[in-house]
């Protein structure tokens, strides 16, 4: 069986062409490359810092962050933040010569990044292949990155299996759009497969819905495994570092997952937020609230929805 390690690639974003093929390009940039029977992608926020969506789309694709930091400005405590928001807790840290690294090192106390593993930018390969696949198994479930329509094809979806498995002919449900989609063939690395288990990252042929019914990061998966809402309630954390105050009906970006929505705030305590369009999501999982506008910090804060 073909195991999959799925990297983001931060700061300097340009390591990345180090380690594997390049291959889609878009706001995010995804490279790969397949050794033994493990196929390993590198994922960066090609779109980022000029966006701030793109950062958290990528690290959500990633079961492990490859942090190269050549700078400390506000864009790297964005980053910083963004990994902190999101719980990344496993990764490596590096710095060109030119950071002073007693000022890093006070950049990331306190936060998950601080308990990366240290190494010079000549050993970030050598402790990457010491990370091993991380598996989870239950339902069938697949996060969207990318979709397009391929003449003779039809409509082709790309992105990671983040549960189980996803077998050449199951039928399933796109979500949040509860629309049924029959699996017609599977790509993993350019290569046909008849099936594809977790953390894979995949290409589908699928049959039931058209490229523009289909949005990153809307969820391929059994049907129950997630719930489509338009209102969610978060155990709520202000980034102290956001300044600004907020109030109900202040309209902002949440990002759940690969999914990056318009909402409003509909209360302030407790914390609850009203989309324009339907999410799917799980409690638990982390909403990060991002302002994109915001001439500092774009992140406001995050929470687990209740």
């Amino acid at each position: 069986m073909v195991k999959s390690v799925n990297f983001v690639v931060l700061g300097k974003q340009d390591i990345a062409a180090d380690f594997g093929k390049k291959g889609t390009v878009t706001d995010l940039s995804l490279f790969d490359r397949k050794e033994a029977d493990i196929i390993k992608t590198w994922v960066t926020p090609s779109g980022f810092p000029d966006k701030i969506q793109p950062l958290f789309q990528a690290i959500n694709l990633a079961e492990y962050v490859i942090f190269h930091v050549d700078k400390l400005d506000k864009f790297t405590g964005e980053q910083i933040i963004a990994l902190d928001s999101l719980k990344k807790d496993k990764g490596i840290l590096s710095h060109t010569f030119e950071v002073d690294e007693t000022k890093l090192d006070a950049m990331i106390k306190g936060t998950v990044v601080e308990n990366y593993v240290k190494v010079d930018q000549d050993k970030i390969k050598e402790e990457m292949d010491k990370l091993e696949p991380i598996i989870t198994d239950g339902p069938s479930e697949m996060v969207i990155d990318h979709c397009f329509d391929v003449k003779g094809v039809g409509t082709v979806i790309l992105g990671k299996v983040t549960n189980g498995k996803i077998k050449q002919y199951d039928n399933l449900k796109l979500y949040p759009a509860d629309i049924e989609v029959l699996i017609k063939s599977i790509q993993m690395h350019d290569d046909p497969v008849e099936e594809s288990v977790c953390p894979a990252r995949v290409g589908l042929a699928v049959k039931g819905a058209k490229p523009d019914e289909v949005g990153r990061g809307d969820i391929i998966s059994e049907s129950g495994v997630g719930d489509v809402v338009s209102e969610i309630e978060l155990d709520f954390t202000k980034s102290p570092f956001y300044k600004s105050e907020i109030s109900e009906n202040q309209g902002c970006l949440v990002n759940v997952g690969l999914q990056i929505k318009a909402a409003k705030f509909s209360s302030i305590s407790p914390l609850k937020l009203t989309f324009e369009k339907p999410i799917i999501c799980k409690k638990g999982q982390i909403a990060v609230i991002l302002k994109p506008e915001s001439p500092t910090i774009r992140i406001l804060g995050s929470g687990a929805i209740q």
